[in-house]
């Protein structure tokens, strides 16, 4: 039942960022269609992950903020370990097996994707945090 809450309040946090305009993920595919070189496509990916990065931090805050004690030593613990799967994944692509376009394309999407869902999980526990239950 939990798991359904999260995945509903992730949902909901999902539908309402979209509303605000457009995602971090569709500045980047925009800057990859005006582009055409890799150096400019590895400006579009730092831009994309740099904009990720910062609201991952926010989504952070707003899912920390209102927890008890025992409830953010957890969410902690449960972020450092996130952070190090981050950290250890999509490296296949950033390797150089898959070429240069494997490194600035492929490295970015995998990691972008990665990091989104993390701040989808984040909303989705700020979100049934803050539910209206007088309904």
């Amino acid at each position: 039942m939990l798991i359904l809450g999260l995945l509903a309040g992730a949902a909901l946090a999902g539908a309402k960022l979209a509303a605000i305009g457009p995602t971090a993920a569709d500045a980047w595919r925009h800057c990859i269609d005006a582009t055409t070189t890799n150096t400019e496509w590895s400006g579009c990916g730092a831009a994309y992950l740099d904009r990720l990065d910062t609201e991952l931090n926010a989504a952070w805050k707003r899912a920390n903020a209102d927890l008890d004690q025992p409830s953010r030593n957890q969410l902690l613990e449960e972020q450092r370990a996130w952070l190090k799967f981050r950290d250890a994944s999509c490296q296949v692509y950033a390797n150089g097996a898959f070429g240069r376009e494997g490194q600035v394309l492929h490295f970015t999407a995998c990691r972008g994707e990665i990091i989104e869902a993390r701040i989808a999980t984040l909303n989705g526990i700020y979100e049934l945090g803050h539910q209206d239950t007088a309904g």
